[in-house]
This record gives C-alpha cells, sequence and structure tokens, in this order.
C-alpha cells in the first residue's frame, strides 16, 4: 500500500487504524523528541559523544515506533558501499521527514545542512544545534555556499560524513528539482567521495502531512561516486543521474525525464 494510494478506497477499519496510529505516533514523537532534547542539551557539553548517542537511538526510537503503529517499515540495499568509505559526502533524495531521521540513525556519525531556522525551536532546535549541524540562511545564496564549504570541509577532517539534501526542500513523490551544486563543490574542494542515496518515503510519509500510511519505503545506497580531479559539475551531473535512474525503478509514482 502506499500514500498515493487513494484513502476514500479504504476499509472504514483502515481509516480508523490510519488516523489512531498517525496520531499515537505524533503523540509519542513530540513527548519523546522533548525529552531526549532535554538530555542532548544537558549531556552534550560535557561528552559529545554521549549527546549524539541520544539523538541518534531516538532516531531509530522514531523509526521503530512508525513500524508499530503505523505498519511501515523500510528495505534497504547498499549497505555495503557504506563500509567502502571512512568518510563521505551522502546526497539524498528529500521527500519526507523520514529521510532525516533515517540517515541519521543509518550512516555513520555526521554533520547534517540544514536551513538556520530549524535552530531557533525551543529545546528541538536549541538540541539540534549540539550535534555539530551546518547551519545555513537560503535567502543568502553567496554565505550559505561559503559556509558549507568551511564547515564541511573541517568536519569532514574530522572525520564525521557529511549529508546534503541536494533538492534543498521536500519534493512530492515524481516531481523533479535540479539538485543544487554545493554538496559536489564541497567534493571538489576536499576530494571526498559523494555516496547518492534514493528512496521512495514520501508515498507513505507524505510532505505537510499528518497521516502516515503503511506499507514498506525503498532505500538504495549508491557506489561512491569520486570526486578528485573532477569538475563539480560533472560530479553533481553523475549524482543527480544515479538517484533520478533509481527512483524510475523503486518510486510507484511515474517520474519525468
Amino acid at each position: 500500500m502506499s500514500a498515493m494510494t487513494d484513502i476514500h478506497q479504504f476499509t472504514l477499519f483502515d481509516k480508523c487504524r490510519l488516523y489512531i496510529g498517525s496520531s499515537v505516533l505524533f503523540v509519542c514523537i513530540f513527548v519523546t523528541a522533548t525529552m531526549v532534547g532535554f538530555l542532548i542539551l544537558l549531556s552534550t557539553p560535557f561528552s559529545y559523544w554521549l549527546g549524539y548517542q541520544f539523538a541518534k537511538y531516538w532516531c531509530a526510537l522514531v523509526i521503530w515506533m512508525a513500524k508499530f503503529f503505523c505498519g511501515l517499515t523500510y528495505d534497504i540495499q547498499g549497505l555495503e558501499h557504506i563500509k567502502e568509505c571512512p568518510v563521505a559526502i551522502a546526497l539524498c533524495k528529500h521527500q519526507s521527514a523520514w529521510e532525516t531521521l533515517a540517515m541519521r540513525w543509518l550512516l555513520p556519525e555526521q554533520a547534517t545542512l540544514l536551513k538556520r531556522s530549524l535552530l531557533w525551536f525551543p529545546v528541538w532546535g536549541w538540541a539540534l544545534g549540539m550535534l555539530k549541524p551546518i547551519a545555513i540562511d537560503r535567502k543568502n545564496a553567496v554565505g550559505a555556499l561559503r559556509t558549507l564549504i568551511e564547515k564541511g570541509t573541517l568536519y569532514l577532517k574530522q572525520g564525521s560524513w557529511v549529508v546534503i539534501f541536494p533538492e534543498g526542500t521536500r519534493t512530492a513523490p515524481g516531481e523533479k528539482i535540479k539538485f543544487n551544486a554545493g554538496g559536489a563543490m564541497l567534493a571538489q574542494k576536499t576530494g571526498v567521495p559523494i555516496i547518492p542515496i534514493a528512496h521512495n518515503a514520501g508515498e507513505f510519509w507524505p510532505r505537510y502531512s499528518f497521516l502516515k500510511y503503511p506499507g514498506c519505503i525503498k532505500v538504495v545506497i549508491g557506489p561512491p561516486i569520486e570526486s578528485g580531479n573532477r569538475k563539480a559539475q560533472d560530479i553533481n551531473a553523475e549524482a543527480e543521474a544515479w538517484i533520478h535512474n533509481t527512483m524510475k525503478q523503486i518510486s510507484s509514482v511515474p517520474i519525468p525525464d
């Protein structure tokens, strides 16, 4: 079953289960996020590792709760490619909130590129600010790129992965948006490989939707894309093409060429 399925085709029992499960998940996320947020704020000044573990295992908890309350699971291919790279820049398809949680759980220790306004939320945003985010102002493109290159280079040298959603915003299933080149420019500068990641989470955990639909999210992690002695434009084009072609294979929604 997919979120693209017309809800009017559901039985009354399925509709009740859908609304109840999504409601319980929402409450559980709110409560646990607040609790873990305080734990991160209290622990990180003394131990970054401990605060990071709180965040990582909270993400795993949310993924488990989505399975338990909403019947939403995932299947992942290509985990072996992660082991090929001690450090890398992950370029991930962006359709929902699910992948922002899943990437923190599935990938090695990381710094994530995100919009600065997310850090303004009480407790949750403050806690996120303790986890080495690369926070940018989207309205200042030049400054945002400078921040990405400077902080991204620093974190990569420290052994952290950098996770980037190159579309810059969540896209609806079947929607195609040109990739921003910031991640590829960071790869060009540092010589660090790109790991492309495709998934169809938006079909089950839709953007701007309260409802979470049962089903199995398909996640595919691609082989490393080398960046040494290559132009950022070529690196970006290869990553975008791989993700686009893989999305065609795993999506139940038609994707334009």
